[in-house]
């Protein structure tokens, strides 16, 4: 099982030096338990008990009574500085290994989280390296520390037995050790069948509470707290019996070992009786005996941490060695600035396999096309201008950009000319300088200014005390809805890019900043590619192409005359929302 590990053992390769010096403690700590303890109850009780002997004088009286707090001072340095060097390793390899999990998701396509729950992959990143960290660091102190204890004792005891009775004690006294280990093995055997279930429903725990914090208004407005907290019991529920299960197993593995361990001191007993084994002898040897069962159940207790450890590992594999298809071609050209001219050549698409969400799309966009897509709910707007930033890559066809296909340019350079304004923007908790400046790190707040007023965003962000320095909160909770999207739009005019993509960009606005945003929108727009993803009829007035979809297919394409005319869908969806206001 420990080939399992093998290759995370990498994690502990930059901290080796620590690592080393927490093992030599360890072997010090498990000499001193398994032969130090043993060998000093050999020489120092025999001395000072023993009937008839020699009294001792003041100066070896002290020595003998100073060899006891010696070994464990000894014992609980060396004991301490493992265990401190050890949980130093482990902060470390604790760090790098959520480093290269938050790395990972980075690059993983947008289909991907789709997929997975956030709450899971909090859990996953969380929880799961937490123990995978735990495990690492353990298997690497333990396979050398608790070794080095049990044959420290079996040395003292096959060497003081050996000198006493001869191989015929030796043989009997370590035919014990043995059956110690058959309780781990049967223990094992449950555990790891527990393991992966209780770090799967961690995750789905953890899910529910990240889903219930990210929809408090939905659960307060529809009085869903009492269904709230019925559906996190029952999932805690669930948890708790798959904890409670692996915790049966897992505390029952010291008592058996000690029952067995004591049955092997009673035949121990029995035999010491029958070859008439002097007391002090008999007393040394069952401290060493006794000492050997620790190092016993410590290692019982690493096949354990195994056993959990390997449910971790199975679930950050699932992230740490999904496929990332959405990377830079091997020969990648550069890209400075595009001039915005969009090819879509029979491009096909599915979130789903067999499931298409485009079907063998075609359309030309001219540089400078103010372009809006529109359709009825899921015809596949958003995935068509989501394809655009290589969000997503088509399953067939190509796009191109200036006459280059989309997969053979550099994906930084790619995504640095285009723009995104999403319907729901999303703000960092930070400052909104530090929130405008991700659009283009190298600006100047005078530039971070002047995007600001062309936002129409300057006036109330100077209306806060702390001004463009002030904290907006988790995903901009500290301000509004019209606010954010105000702010969202002061970062694509910042970032002025020659493609930008607006998902119904002024939908959070009212009226009065609507109409001054539209107006903004004009000079944004000019010279520059776009594609407004509509659900407003009014927010496409001044596109020059509409582009209709239904069903994953372009169905009609031209200026609102011509649609209004020449396309029943759009003279519908035209015709249903103005009725509607």
């Amino acid at each position: 099982m420990i080939r399992r590990f093998r290759p995370y053992f990498r994690y502990l390769r930059p901290q080796r030096g620590l690592l080393i010096a927490a093992i030599l403690c360890g072997i010090l700590a498990g000499i001193a338990s398994g032969f130090g303890l043993p060998y000093m109850v050999k020489k120092t009780f025999p001395a000072v008990f023993a009937v008839g002997a020699t009294p001792l004088s003041a100066w070896e009286l002290t020595l003998l009574a100073l060899w006891i707090p010696a070994v464990f001072v000894v014992r609980g340095v060396a004991t301490y500085l493992n265990t401190y060097f050890i949980q130093l390793v482990g902060t470390r390899v604790l760090e790098a290994i959520r480093l290269d999990f938050f790395r990972k998701l980075q690059v993983l396509p947008l289909s991907f989280f789709q997929k997975n729950s956030t709450g899971d992959l909090l859990s996953r990143g969380l929880a799961d390296a937490n123990q995978l960290q735990v495990t690492l660091t353990t298997i690497a102190n333990e396979i050398v520390r608790s070794p080095a204890s049990l044959i420290g004792s079996i040395v003292f005891i096959a060497w003081t037995a050996y000198t006493e009775k001869g191989v015929a004690l030796v043989l009997v006294i370590l035919a014990v050790v043995p059956l110690s280990v058959l309780p781990i093995r049967y223990v094992g055997k449950k555990l790891i069948k527990r393991a992966g279930q209780i770090q799967a429903e961690l995750g789905g725990v953890t899910n529910i509470f990240s889903e219930n914090l990210s929809a408090t208004k939905e659960v307060r407005a529809f009085s869903l707290e009492d269904r709230e907290v019925a559906r996190f019991g029952r999932a805690s529920q669930t948890l708790i019996r798959a904890q409670m299960k692996f915790v049966k197993y897992e505390k029952a593995l010291a008592p058996l070992i000690e029952i067995v361990s004591a049955a092997g001191i009673s035949l121990t007993l029995v035999y010491a009786y029958k070859v008439h084994l002097a007391q002090e002898t008999f007393i040394t040897l069952i401290t060493a005996l006794y000492a050997s069962y620790e190092p016993i159940k410590k290692l019982g207790s690493l096949n354990n941490e195994m056993k959990r450890g390997l449910g971790a590992l199975e679930r950050l594999e699932e992230i740490l060695t999904a496929p990332v298809s959405i990377v830079d071609a091997p020969d990648a050209r550069a890209l400075t600035r595009a001039h915005g001219a969009l090819s879509f050549e029979n491009v096909s698409f599915s979130y789903q396999p067999g499931e298409l969400v485009l079907n063998e799309v075609s359309v030309q966009i001219p540089a400078g096309t103010v372009c809006a897509l529109v359709g009825p709910s899921g015809a596949g707007k958003s995935t068509f201008a989501h394809l655009v930033p290589r969000f997503f890559d088509p399953v067939s066809g190509r796009i191109t950009l200036d006459g280059h296909d989309l997969r053979s340019l550099r994906l930084a350079d790619l995504r640095r000319n285009i723009a995104v304004v999403s319907q729901d923007p999303v703000l960092f908790n930070d400052t909104i300088y530090h929130n405008l400046l991700i659009a283009r790190p190298e600006s100047t707040r005078a530039e971070i200014g002047a995007a600001a007023r062309a936002a129409y965003a300057h006036d109330f962000v100077s209306a806060f005390p702390e001004g463009y320095d002030t904290i907006v909160g988790e995903r901009g909770a500290r301000l509004s809805g019209g606010q954010k999207q105000r702010l969202a739009l002061a970062r694509a005019f910042l970032r002025d890019a020659p493609i930008l993509i607006l998902d119904e960009a002024t939908s959070a606005l009212d009226s009065d900043s609507e109409a001054a945003i539209q107006l903004a929108l004009k000079k944004l727009v000019v010279g520059k590619t776009v594609l407004i993803i509509a659900h407003r009829f009014s927010t496409i007035r001044d596109a020059t192409t509409i582009i209709v979809f239904e069903a994953g297919e372009i169905v009609a394409t031209g200026n609102h005359a011509h649609l209004y005319t020449a396309s029943p869908l759009y003279r519908s969806l035209y015709d249903r929302q103005q009725g509607a206001a």
